[in-house]
C-alpha cells in the first residue's frame, strides 16, 4: 500500500498523516507500516530543541492509523465523509526508547479482537531491532451527523 492508497483510506493530512507505508497486511490479521521520522516534523522545533524526540502521544498515533487502515481492509470498506475513526482506548503504554529524526519507526499491529463496532489492537512501534513503543489500543468506527 503506497501513499495514495492511504490518502484514499485515511482522512488525515500534513502535519498528522503518520503512515507513509504500508509494507504487509494480512487481512483481519495484521499489518506492519512504516514512518519515516524526519527533522522537518513540526513538532521537533519545541519537543526539545536541544535534543528533538518524536511525543510518545504521536507514536500512539501512528498506530491508531495503521490500525485504522488494518479495519477498512479488513472490513472491505473504505471510510466516507461521514465516517469517523476514534480512539476508544489506550491501556498498557510503554516507552522502551525515544524516536529521533533519521529514525524509521515500523509500526506493528494485530488485531486481537472485533465486536459491536469496536476494535482491540496489540501494537509495537519498532526502530531498527528494538522497540520504541508498545501499548494495547481500542478504536471504534462512528458515523457523524
Amino acid at each position: 500500500m503506497d501513499i495514495h492508497y492511504i490518502l484514499k483510506q485515511l482522512p488525515h493530512r500534513y502535519p498528522i498523516l503518520l503512515v507513509d507505508r504500508v509494507l504487509e497486511i494480512e487481512k483481519g490479521k495484521r499489518i506492519r507500516a512504516i514512518k519515516n521520522v524526519t527533522i522537518n516534523e513540526p513538532f521537533f522545533n519545541g519537543h526539545f530543541p536541544h535534543r528533538p524526540v518524536m511525543p510518545g502521544v504521536l507514536i500512539l498515533e501512528a498506530l491508531a492509523q495503521a490500525a485504522a487502515l488494518l479495519s477498512f481492509d479488513s472490513l472491505g470498506t473504505s471510510p466516507d465523509d461521514k465516517t469517523v475513526y476514534y480512539f476508544a482506548g489506550i491501556d498498557g503504554a510503554r516507552f522502551k526508547r525515544p524516536v529521533e529524526p533519521g529514525d524509521q519507526l515500523t509500526l506493528d499491529v494485530t488485531l486481537e479482537r472485533m465486536k459491536a463496532g469496536i476494535f482491540k489492537f496489540k501494537a509495537s512501534a519498532w526502530v531498527g531491532p528494538d522497540v520504541a513503543a508498545e501499548a494495547e489500543l481500542m478504536c471504534t468506527m462512528r458515523t457523524i451527523a
